[in-house]
């Protein structure tokens, strides 16, 4: 049975993915997470953000960055600029401002998209993930006919939990983005 705690260890890990990546996306409200991925080159290495800088939520509607070290203020600016985030990133010399607008019906069916784009390489994981485990039980000389049912049956099982749980993550951002 540790071929299936393999398998749900695996997707476990497809789910927190995908609920990282569903972080990312904007919803109107200011929100530090959309910055998890955006990365600024310090020392020579390329750094997220949220690791060389306070990010706070100020009047719902307002992000303030203010980084650890204020020579990396340019750097912070320009890679939020050159960033898919979309915001514009306003330099004042101390801290780094942006306003998070309220976003149209148009923006806000693309990041709906989006969000089932995240879905569907979660779902693809997943599903490579039982297809793994399947082979594994088919190869696997030890079991008789009837464990390999029914372990396939639990594999089968597994997978729906995950792909359900999936599906439930991604319509809840998508409401979330689209509620305006």
């Amino acid at each position: 049975m540790e071929l299936l705690d393999l398998m749900n260890h695996k997707m476990e890990k497809a789910v927190a993915a995908l609920e990282e990546n569903l972080k990312t996306l904007r919803t109107g409200v200011a929100n530090a997470a959309i910055f998890d991925h955006v990365q600024c080159e310090y020392y020579g290495s390329p750094t997220p953000i949220n690791q060389m800088a306070s990010i706070k939520v100020v009047e719902g509607r307002q992000l303030v960055i203010k980084p650890y070290d204020k020579s990396i203020l340019k750097d912070i600016e320009r890679a939020i600029s050159t960033s898919d985030v979309g915001l514009v990133p306003q330099n004042d010399g101390d801290v780094i401002r942006l306003n998070v607008p309220a976003l149209t019906e148009e923006r806000r069916k693309e990041l709906a998209k989006h969000a089932g784009k995240f879905g569907e390489e979660a779902k693809i994981a997943v599903r490579n993930v039982r297809r793994e485990g399947m082979d594994a039980i088919k190869k696997d000389k030890e079991y008789t006919e009837d464990d390999k049912k029914e372990m396939e049956t639990e594999v089968q099982k597994i997978t729906d939990k995950f792909v359900k749980a999936i599906d439930e993550a991604v319509k809840a951002k998508e409401a979330e983005i689209m509620k305006v």
